[in-house]
């Protein structure tokens, strides 16, 4: 059958449905992000402050653990039974899980149970997540005109942003109406449980649309892929792409994206002490400027190819990361950075006997010697410092505050600590007076276009590197194993870093790292895709 005369909706309407319904399943999975700092309150507070929020990262963690395993279950489906029927299953799914988040009880109320709850619907929501986004890229991509599939799909690609930007202007709204302790309280719930709203337009949406052409011909000449897991995993000559869009693309744009959206929210809150307020305020009108560039490098894929925008990218942010971050910390907390260069925390001890700040079960007290009750408080109160060697007196940590030195011994308080960090200067909160706000958005601009250069042109690289037959299962599982795993667990692998060495710059090391691995495996493996055809034949 030619492909051309199978009757299909407008591309307006694809894109629009399409996109809609997929905004509406980003907001409900990114609300807990948003919401982390609160959701440690309500859901772990049986543990210190530093670990009920790594915790907490951790429970958003576990949404993306599990989209791989989406990806494989409903790319299976999608390859076997359609594109439009799959993603209508995952949002359902989804809309579901988030409504119930919205209703659960608090750990005050039911103890264990309550976090162990939470975790169970992050994994449905992943689970579904997983096989949501192959589906809406295919759809627009199959449908989309021959030299405009990066275009069409860059709204695909904005998807994410909007459904943050979505989620942002709920909260914002919500904390500005009812107040910070009310939203605290049980407004914190009122976002979760308007996606029942959310999920009846979504699916009304997507009713709509018909099938893809390129499935819709392929099912009607009988060759749709009778295995397709299989097919695209047990073949080398389909294996070997799926290695190369995850390590050589997919991994580095993942840690991209959640470093210039997430990490950059969380990094405010809990580093520098901006109040969530601000903080989210800020992001939000960040994401309002970078936004359209995600139809920018869309549609400049489609004339330089995809591969020079998504590796420039990558380039930019291995080697920005740590000065904008730099600049960040100057601009949104200068009392901090002027405190941290005019007296620099310096911990010296006997360093066999300090733990890392991190206990995931809240049995450590990090009390048993002086440097385990320094740390803690450093950690608590997000100020910097670095180690020193004391090795001459057991138990005892020496904290050095530029001239000013305060030892700390097993069952000594910190008071002294409290109040000498207090005199250098080191703030408890950012200072709302002294934030720069024009250079924090400008930062977080430049933070957003470098997602935008990774993220952009991506679903068309994806959906033009695999056969139709198996494009929805190939495509989604690289994509959701970089983005649900190497993306996904950033900001927990980040802040643990942080909290285990006292430097705030240090989780950089990790987005910078995996971003300069897909660089190299991109230069050297990746292929060009963008004047490749994607029919049912090619």
């Amino acid at each position: 059958m030619n492909e051309t005369a199978i009757a299909a909706p407008s591309h307006r309407k694809v894109i629009i449905a399409s996109s809609l319904g997929t905004v509406f399943e980003w907001y409900d999975f990114y609300l807990y992000g948003l919401l982390a700092t609160i959701i440690s309150a309500q859901f772990f507070s049986g543990v210190n402050d530093t670990t009920a929020f790594i915790l907490a990262l951790g429970a958003f963690a576990a949404g993306f653990a599990v989209r791989p395993f989406g990806a494989l279950v409903f790319g299976r489906v999608g390859d076997l039974v359609g594109r439009k029927y799959t993603f209508l299953v995952t949002m359902g799914l989804m809309g579901l899980s988030t409504f119930a988040v919205g209703l659960l009880p608090s750990y005050a109320s039911i103890g264990v149970a309550a976090p162990l709850l939470l975790v169970g619907l992050r994994l449905l929501q992943g689970l579904a997540l997983g096989g949501e986004y192959g589906g809406a890229a295919i759809y627009v991509a199959e449908h989309a005109p021959e030299g405009k599939r990066g275009f069409y799909t860059s709204f695909i690609q904005t998807t994410a942003t909007l459904g943050l930007f979505a989620a942002l202007l709920v909260v914002i709204g919500l904390r500005s109406w009812m107040g910070e302790e009310a939203f605290a309280d049980w407004g914190w719930r009122v976002p979760f449980l308007l996606s029942a709203i959310l999920l009846g337009v979504s699916l009304w949406i997507r009713l709509q649309l018909a099938e893809s052409p390129v499935y819709q011909a392929m099912k009607e000449e009988g060759e749709t892929s009778k295995a397709p897991l299989s097919e695209a995993f047990g073949r080398w000559r389909n294996l070997k792409w799926v290695l190369v869009a995850l390590l050589g693309a997919v991994a580095g744009q993942a840690v991209v994206w959640y470093t210039g959206q997430f990490y950059a929210l969380f990094y405010l809150e809990k580093v520098l002490k901006v109040d969530g307020g601000t903080a989210n305020i800020l992001i939000a009108i960040a994401l309002a400027i970078g936004t359209p560039f995600f139809l920018v490098f869309g549609w400049l894929s489609d004339r330089i190819g995809r591969k020079p925008i998504i590796m420039s990218g990558l380039a930019l942010a291995a080697l920005t990361y740590f000065p904008l971050f730099g600049a960040l910390t100057g601009a949104a907390n200068p009392a901090l950075a002027e405190a941290q260069a005019r007296a620099p925390v310096v911990v010296s001890t006997a360093l066999d006997e300090c733990s890392v700040q991190f206990d995931p079960v809240g049995k450590t007290a990090f009390d048993t010697n002086g440097c385990d009750i320094a740390k803690s408080a450093l950690a608590k109160a997000g100020v910097p410092y670095t180690d020193g060697s004391l090795s001459d007196a057991p138990g005892l940590a020496r904290v050095s505050i530029g001239t000013h030195t305060v030892d700390i011994r097993p069952g000594s308080g910190t008071d002294e600590l409290t109040a000498a960090l207090a005199e250098a200067g080191y703030p408890a909160k950012a200072d709302p007076a002294r934030i720069d706000k024009p250079m924090v958005v400008a930062i977080l601009t430049a933070l957003v276009l470098l997602v935008t250069m990774v993220y952009g042109p991506i679903a068309a690289l994806l959906v033009e590197l695999f056969s139709a037959r198996i494009r929805y299962t190939a495509m989604s599982l690289p994509y959701h194993i970089g983005n649900g795993w190497f993306g996904g667990f950033l900001p927990t692998i980040a802040f643990a870093m942080v909290a285990a060495t006292g430097d705030i710059y240090a989780g950089l090391w990790y987005p910078v790292g995996v971003a300069l691995l897909s660089l190299v495996v991109g230069l050297l493996f990746l292929p060009e895709t963008f004047r490749r055809t994607i029919g049912h034949r090619d």
